[in-house]
Protein backbone atom coordinates (compact mmCIF):
# COMPACT_ATOMS: atom_id res chain seq x y z
CA UNK A 1 0.00 0.00 0.00
CA UNK A 2 1.48 3.53 -0.79
CA UNK A 3 1.07 6.38 1.38
CA UNK A 4 -1.95 7.93 -0.44
CA UNK A 5 -4.42 4.45 -0.98
CA UNK A 6 -7.92 4.71 -1.12
CA UNK A 7 -9.50 1.60 -0.04
CA UNK A 8 -11.05 -0.04 -3.60
CA UNK A 9 -14.94 -0.69 -3.74
CA UNK A 10 -13.88 -4.50 -2.71
CA UNK A 11 -12.46 -3.98 0.35
CA UNK A 12 -15.29 -2.05 1.75
CA UNK A 13 -17.49 -4.72 0.69
CA UNK A 14 -15.60 -7.33 2.20
CA UNK A 15 -15.02 -5.32 5.45
CA UNK A 16 -18.53 -5.22 5.71
CA UNK A 17 -19.45 -8.46 5.23
CA UNK A 18 -16.35 -9.14 8.16
CA UNK A 19 -18.17 -7.16 10.15
CA UNK A 20 -21.59 -8.40 9.87
CA UNK A 21 -20.12 -11.82 10.49
CA UNK A 22 -17.89 -11.25 13.82
CA UNK A 23 -21.07 -9.22 15.33
CA UNK A 24 -23.13 -12.25 14.46
CA UNK A 25 -21.50 -15.06 15.61
CA UNK A 26 -19.74 -13.85 18.68
CA UNK A 27 -17.41 -16.40 20.26
CA UNK A 28 -17.73 -18.31 17.65
CA UNK A 29 -14.34 -19.54 15.44
CA UNK A 30 -13.49 -17.40 12.69
CA UNK A 31 -13.40 -18.50 9.47
CA UNK A 32 -11.09 -18.68 6.57
CA UNK A 33 -12.35 -15.70 4.52
CA UNK A 34 -12.91 -13.31 7.95
CA UNK A 35 -9.69 -14.10 9.06
CA UNK A 36 -8.04 -12.74 5.91
CA UNK A 37 -10.28 -9.65 5.57
CA UNK A 38 -8.79 -8.80 9.11
CA UNK A 39 -5.71 -9.57 8.88
CA UNK A 40 -5.74 -7.22 5.29
CA UNK A 41 -6.24 -4.44 8.35
CA UNK A 42 -2.71 -4.03 9.10
CA UNK A 43 -1.58 -2.45 5.95
CA UNK A 44 -4.22 0.43 7.51
CA UNK A 45 -3.25 0.12 10.94
CA UNK A 46 -1.53 3.57 12.76
CA UNK A 47 -0.83 2.33 15.50
CA UNK A 48 -1.03 4.71 18.32
CA UNK A 49 0.64 5.94 21.30
CA UNK A 50 -0.37 9.41 22.36
CA UNK A 51 -0.59 9.46 26.30
CA UNK A 52 1.41 11.86 27.49
CA UNK A 53 2.63 9.60 30.53
CA UNK A 54 4.14 7.03 28.14
CA UNK A 55 7.78 6.33 28.88
CA UNK A 56 10.97 5.75 26.60
CA UNK A 57 10.80 2.44 26.97
CA UNK A 58 7.14 1.86 26.68
CA UNK A 59 7.45 3.34 23.73
CA UNK A 60 10.31 1.57 22.51
CA UNK A 61 7.81 -1.65 23.31
CA UNK A 62 5.28 -0.57 21.08
CA UNK A 63 7.64 0.10 18.43
CA UNK A 64 8.82 -3.54 18.17
CA UNK A 65 5.38 -4.49 18.72
CA UNK A 66 4.68 -2.51 15.34
CA UNK A 67 7.48 -4.16 13.49
CA UNK A 68 6.48 -7.58 14.77
CA UNK A 69 3.07 -7.46 13.53
CA UNK A 70 3.50 -5.07 10.17
CA UNK A 71 1.53 -2.11 11.01
CA UNK A 72 1.27 0.37 8.03
CA UNK A 73 2.57 3.44 10.75
CA UNK A 74 3.01 4.46 13.90
CA UNK A 75 2.05 7.92 15.58
CA UNK A 76 3.28 8.99 18.20
CA UNK A 77 4.07 12.78 19.96
CA UNK A 78 7.07 14.64 18.91
CA UNK A 79 9.40 14.13 22.13
CA UNK A 80 9.33 10.43 20.42
CA UNK A 81 9.98 10.71 16.80
CA UNK A 82 13.51 10.55 17.02
CA UNK A 83 13.21 6.89 19.44
CA UNK A 84 10.20 5.85 17.02
CA UNK A 85 12.35 6.67 14.04
CA UNK A 86 15.64 4.55 15.00
CA UNK A 87 13.67 1.71 16.67
CA UNK A 88 11.86 1.32 13.32
CA UNK A 89 14.92 1.63 11.08
CA UNK A 90 14.52 -0.58 8.05
CA UNK A 91 11.28 -1.98 9.00
CA UNK A 92 9.53 0.27 6.36
CA UNK A 93 6.95 1.17 8.93
CA UNK A 94 6.10 4.93 8.82
CA UNK A 95 6.40 6.96 12.07
CA UNK A 96 3.64 9.73 12.32
CA UNK A 97 3.67 12.63 14.11
CA UNK A 98 1.13 14.80 15.83
CA UNK A 99 0.54 18.50 15.56
CA UNK A 100 -1.08 20.96 17.76
CA UNK A 101 -2.49 17.67 20.30
CA UNK A 102 -4.98 17.10 21.49
CA UNK A 103 -7.24 20.70 21.68
CA UNK A 104 -5.70 22.11 18.46
CA UNK A 105 -5.88 25.43 20.18
CA UNK A 106 -2.05 26.81 19.34
CA UNK A 107 -0.65 29.92 17.64
CA UNK A 108 -0.45 28.41 13.82
CA UNK A 109 3.12 29.87 14.30
CA UNK A 110 3.65 27.33 17.28
CA UNK A 111 2.09 24.52 15.38
CA UNK A 112 4.32 25.33 12.14
CA UNK A 113 7.69 25.18 14.25
CA UNK A 114 6.53 21.86 16.08
CA UNK A 115 5.74 20.15 12.15
CA UNK A 116 9.47 21.77 11.06
CA UNK A 117 10.48 20.04 14.46
CA UNK A 118 9.08 16.93 13.62
CA UNK A 119 10.04 16.62 10.01
CA UNK A 120 13.78 17.46 10.98
CA UNK A 121 13.23 14.49 13.85
CA UNK A 122 12.34 11.76 10.83
CA UNK A 123 8.91 12.04 10.71
CA UNK A 124 7.13 10.97 7.74
CA UNK A 125 3.94 12.13 8.16
CA UNK A 126 1.88 14.72 10.40
CA UNK A 127 -1.64 14.30 11.95
CA UNK A 128 -2.39 17.98 12.72
CA UNK A 129 -5.38 18.93 14.90
CA UNK A 130 -6.75 21.53 13.37
CA UNK A 131 -7.95 25.02 15.01
CA UNK A 132 -11.58 23.69 16.18
CA UNK A 133 -12.92 26.58 17.62
CA UNK A 134 -11.99 28.79 14.55
CA UNK A 135 -13.94 27.01 12.33
CA UNK A 136 -16.77 26.58 14.77
CA UNK A 137 -16.30 30.61 14.80
CA UNK A 138 -16.46 30.28 10.46
CA UNK A 139 -12.83 31.79 10.22
CA UNK A 140 -12.53 29.65 6.95
CA UNK A 141 -9.65 32.02 6.29
CA UNK A 142 -7.89 30.90 8.88
CA UNK A 143 -7.87 27.28 8.55
CA UNK A 144 -7.37 27.30 4.41
CA UNK A 145 -4.36 29.63 5.75
CA UNK A 146 -3.13 27.48 8.49
CA UNK A 147 -3.49 23.98 6.93
CA UNK A 148 -1.99 25.06 3.72
CA UNK A 149 1.15 26.34 5.82
CA UNK A 150 1.47 22.61 7.41
CA UNK A 151 1.08 20.75 3.70
CA UNK A 152 3.94 23.75 2.70
CA UNK A 153 6.51 22.75 5.26
CA UNK A 154 5.91 19.41 4.89
CA UNK A 155 7.11 18.98 1.52
CA UNK A 156 5.50 16.22 0.13
CA UNK A 157 4.82 14.23 2.66
CA UNK A 158 1.46 13.08 4.06
CA UNK A 159 -0.78 15.72 6.18
CA UNK A 160 -3.89 14.62 7.99
CA UNK A 161 -5.86 16.97 9.35
CA UNK A 162 -8.03 15.69 12.44
CA UNK A 163 -11.60 17.93 12.73
CA UNK A 164 -12.68 16.47 15.95
CA UNK A 165 -16.08 15.54 14.26
CA UNK A 166 -17.98 14.69 17.74
CA UNK A 167 -17.52 18.76 18.40
CA UNK A 168 -18.84 19.81 14.81
CA UNK A 169 -22.46 19.63 13.62
CA UNK A 170 -23.02 18.55 10.09
CA UNK A 171 -22.41 21.73 8.05
CA UNK A 172 -19.47 22.53 9.99
CA UNK A 173 -17.34 18.53 9.23
CA UNK A 174 -18.51 19.59 5.61
CA UNK A 175 -16.47 23.16 5.79
CA UNK A 176 -14.17 21.43 7.62
CA UNK A 177 -12.98 18.92 4.94
CA UNK A 178 -13.65 21.36 1.99
CA UNK A 179 -11.23 23.71 3.55
CA UNK A 180 -8.63 20.73 4.51
CA UNK A 181 -9.31 19.29 0.61
CA UNK A 182 -8.70 23.14 -1.20
CA UNK A 183 -5.61 23.61 1.22
CA UNK A 184 -4.02 20.34 -0.09
CA UNK A 185 -3.90 18.14 2.78
CA UNK A 186 -3.82 14.42 2.39
CA UNK A 187 -6.55 12.98 4.46
CA UNK A 188 -8.90 14.32 7.31
CA UNK A 189 -9.30 12.29 10.32
CA UNK A 190 -12.03 12.06 12.93
CA UNK A 191 -10.82 12.71 16.85
CA UNK A 192 -8.00 13.01 18.72
CA UNK A 193 -9.26 10.33 21.35
CA UNK A 194 -8.89 13.28 23.58
CA UNK A 195 -12.38 14.47 22.81
CA UNK A 196 -16.31 14.87 23.63
CA UNK A 197 -16.73 11.65 21.09
CA UNK A 198 -14.61 9.28 18.72
CA UNK A 199 -14.96 7.40 15.47
CA UNK A 200 -18.76 7.18 14.20
CA UNK A 201 -19.24 5.14 11.14
CA UNK A 202 -21.95 8.18 10.08
CA UNK A 203 -18.67 10.95 10.31
CA UNK A 204 -16.47 8.26 8.28
CA UNK A 205 -19.67 8.36 5.55
CA UNK A 206 -19.79 12.04 5.81
CA UNK A 207 -15.94 12.84 5.12
CA UNK A 208 -15.84 10.09 2.42
CA UNK A 209 -18.70 11.82 0.58
CA UNK A 210 -16.82 15.22 1.09
CA UNK A 211 -13.40 14.13 0.69
CA UNK A 212 -13.37 13.17 -2.95
CA UNK A 213 -10.99 10.54 -4.78
CA UNK A 214 -7.27 12.63 -3.86
CA UNK A 215 -8.16 12.73 -0.17
CA UNK A 216 -8.29 10.19 2.11
CA UNK A 217 -10.64 9.78 5.37
CA UNK A 218 -8.37 8.31 8.82
CA UNK A 219 -11.42 6.50 11.69
CA UNK A 220 -9.66 7.13 15.19
CA UNK A 221 -10.88 7.73 18.51
CA UNK A 222 -12.05 4.45 20.40
CA UNK A 223 -11.39 1.82 17.44
CA UNK A 224 -10.85 -1.39 20.07
CA UNK A 225 -12.19 -4.45 18.24
CA UNK A 226 -12.41 -5.75 14.62
CA UNK A 227 -15.27 -5.16 13.69
CA UNK A 228 -15.16 -1.81 14.57
CA UNK A 229 -12.36 -1.33 12.61
CA UNK A 230 -14.08 -3.21 9.63
CA UNK A 231 -17.28 -1.50 10.03
CA UNK A 232 -15.10 1.94 9.61
CA UNK A 233 -13.43 0.67 6.44
CA UNK A 234 -16.83 -0.70 5.17
CA UNK A 235 -17.99 3.15 5.71
CA UNK A 236 -15.07 4.68 4.22
CA UNK A 237 -12.16 4.90 5.76
CA UNK A 238 -9.02 4.80 4.23
CA UNK A 239 -6.93 4.45 7.67
CA UNK A 240 -7.46 3.39 11.11
CA UNK A 241 -6.02 5.18 13.80
CA UNK A 242 -5.91 2.68 17.22
CA UNK A 243 -3.92 1.70 19.96
CA UNK A 244 -5.57 -2.01 19.87
CA UNK A 245 -3.75 -2.91 16.86
CA UNK A 246 -2.96 -6.16 17.92
CA UNK A 247 -6.08 -7.27 19.66
CA UNK A 248 -7.59 -6.24 16.15
CA UNK A 249 -5.61 -8.44 14.09
CA UNK A 250 -6.46 -11.24 16.79
CA UNK A 251 -10.30 -10.98 16.22
CA UNK A 252 -11.05 -9.92 19.55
Amino acid sequence: MTALSLAPPELRDAAALAARWLDDHRGEAIPAGVAETIAGLRDRIDQTLLVPWASREEVRGFCREARERGFFAVCVSPIHVRLAVSTLGGSGIRVAAVVGFPSGAHLSRVKAEEARRAIGDGADELDMVASIGLLRSGEDGAILEEVAGIVSIAEGRIVKVILETAALDPAEKIRGVRLCREAGASYVKTSTGFGPGGATEEDVRLLRREAGSRMGVKASGGIRTASAALGMVAAGADRIGTSAGGAILDGE
